[in-house]
C-alpha cells in the first residue's frame, strides 16, 4: 500500500511538471494589434517595412496627437483602429483642423464594438453597415483566403484612382452619414471605403483594417492603394493609441515564478502524503528477542529429551586414532593393542588405560539403547587421552 501510494504521488508530480513546462514552453498566441511593430498575419509591419524600402519617408507616431500635434510635413496620419487608448474629444478635434488645412486622414476602424472610438465616429457619422457577400473574384488560381470576400471599386476618385478590385474581410460594412461622404469600393450594397471631404484635406475610412494587414497586404490592389497615398507625401502611423499597461515580463521572470509554483506544489503534496492518515493511529509493537541464555537452555532440553545416536560412539575411537595418526605417527591399520603399547611408549599413556576405555565403547556399542551419561563418560575418557595426546594435559599416575 506504501509503495502504491508513493508511486501514485511521483506519477502526479511528473504529470505537474510535464504540464507547467508545456505551458511555460508553448509559444504564445498571435497578436491581433493593427501596429506597425505586430509582424503576425494581423499586424501592419509588412506594410511600414514596404513603404520604407520603396522610398517613401514613413514614421511611427508615439504621443499623443494634440500635445505636441502632427509633426511638420507629415502629408498622411493613418489611425489603424486603435484598442490601447482611446482618441480625446481634443485629439479629434486636432485631426479635424489638421485635415482642414490640407493632410489626409486614413481611419481604419475597428469592427469590435468594445474598441470604437466615439470621438472619431461622432465627427464622421460612423455605423455599422450590411455583411459583405463572399467572393473570390480577382484571386489568382491557388490562392486561398476563405475569410475574405473582394470589393469592387465602384468610384475611383482620390486614393482609389486606377484601382479596381480590394480584398476585405468577410465581416460588416459601414456607413458614413456626412451628406458629402462618397462609398468608394463595396460588394452588393455594403460599403468598406468611403472618401469625406473635410476642408482642403480629406478622409478615407474603411472599415477594419483589412487593406493594410500582412496577410492581405498583396493581394488584388490593396497595395496600390498604400502607394497612391505614399505618392503625396510622408506618411505617419499612430503607435500611440496602441499602447497601453505595463510591459509583459521578461522570460526568466516567469521561468521564476514557474520555478516557485512547481516547489509550492510539491511541498503540498508532500505534506499532504507525510500528515494525512488512513486510520487511527495503531500501538507500537514491541519486539523482544531470547536472550541467548535461553536459546542455550533450549539446546540443553532438546539434547535432553533426544537420544544418542549411535554412530557418535565409534567416532570418538575414529577421532582418537586420527589424532595418534597425526601427532604420533601411530599407522591407523594397526590393532589396538599394538596401538596402545606404542601410544605408552610415545606419550605416557598407559595401555591398560587405552584398551580398558576402548572395551567400555565396545560395551556401549552392544546396548540397545545407549544412555546420554554413559556417551558422556566415554566421551570425557578419550577426551582425557586427545588433551594428552596434543599436550594440553600430562598423563596422569593413575587411571581416572
Amino acid at each position: 500500500m506504501k509503495g502504491l501510494r508513493t508511486a501514485a504521488i511521483y506519477g502526479v508530480l511528473v504529470a505537474l511538471a510535464l504540464a507547467l513546462g508545456l505551458a511555460v514552453n508553448q509559444a504564445p498566441p498571435l497578436s491581433t494589434l493593427p501596429s506597425v511593430d505586430n509582424p503576425g498575419p494581423m499586424g501592419l509591419r509588412a506594410l511600414y517595412l514596404y513603404l520604407e524600402e520603396s522610398g517613401a519617408p514613413v514614421s511611427a507616431l508615439r504621443e499623443a496627437l494634440d500635445v505636441p500635434g502632427i509633426p511638420e510635413g507629415v502629408r498622411t496620419v493613418v489611425v489603424a483602429a486603435p484598442t490601447g487608448r482611446p482618441v480625446t474629444e481634443a485629439e479629434a478635434e486636432a485631426l479635424r483642423q489638421w485635415v482642414s488645412r490640407g493632410g489626409t486622414l486614413v481611419y481604419l476602424v475597428s469592427r469590435n464594438a468594445k474598441t470604437r472610438q466615439p470621438h472619431l465616429d461622432d465627427w464622421l457619422r460612423i455605423s455599422e453597415g450590411s455583411i459583405t457577400p463572399p467572393d473570390s473574384e480577382g484571386l489568382p488560381s491557388g490562392e486561398k483566403d476563405l475569410t475574405g470576400t473582394t470589393a469592387r471599386v465602384w468610384a475611383p476618385v482620390g486614393a482609389a484612382r486606377g484601382l479596381e478590385r480590394l480584398r476585405v474581410s468577410l465581416d460588416q460594412g459601414m456607413t458614413v452619414g456626412l451628406p458629402e461622404a462618397l462609398p468608394l469600393a463595396g460588394a452588393k450594397g455594403a460599403a468598406v471605403l468611403w472618401r469625406v471631404p473635410e476642408g482642403r484635406g480629406e478622409v478615407y475610412v474603411l472599415a477594419g483594417v483589412d487593406l493594410a494587414e500582412n496577410r492581405r497586404l498583396e493581394l488584388l490592389d490593396n497595395l496600390r492603394f498604400w502607394d497612391s497615398l505614399a505618392a503625396r507625401g510622408p506618411i505617419a502611423f499612430d503607435e500611440f493609441h496602441h499602447s497601453v499597461g505595463p510591459k509583459p515580463e521578461p522570460p526568466s521572470a516567469r521561468a521564476l515564478w514557474v520555478f516557485v509554483a512547481q516547489g509550492l506544489v510539491v511541498g503540498l503534496l508532500y505534506a499532504v502524503s507525510r500528515g494525512t492518515r488512513f486510520g487511527p493511529p495503531r500501538p507500537q509493537v514491541v519486539e523482544k528477542h531470547r536472550s541467548a541464555l535461553e536459546y542455550v537452555r533450549s539446546l540443553g532440553g532438546l539434547a535432553r529429551r533426544s537420544k544418542v545416536e549411535r554412530e557418535l560412539v565409534p567416532e570418538l575411537a575414529r577421532q582418537l586414532r586420527r589424532h595418534m595418526h597425526e601427532r604420533l605417527g601411530i599407522p591407523l591399520a594397526l590393532p589396538e593393542d599394538e596401538a596402545a603399547r606404542l601410544l605408552e611408549q610415545t606419550c605416557g599413556v598407559k595401555a591398560a588405560d587405552y584398551l580398558a576405555a576402548r572395551e567400555e565403547l565396545v560395551r556401549t556399542m552392544e546396548q540397545r539403547d545407549i544412555r546420554p551419561s554413559e556417551y558422556a563418560r566415554l566421551v570425557r575418557r578419550y577426551s582425557q587421552f586427545e588433551n594428552i595426546i596434543t599436550g594440553r594435559a600430562a598423563p596422569r599416575a593413575e587411571n581416572p
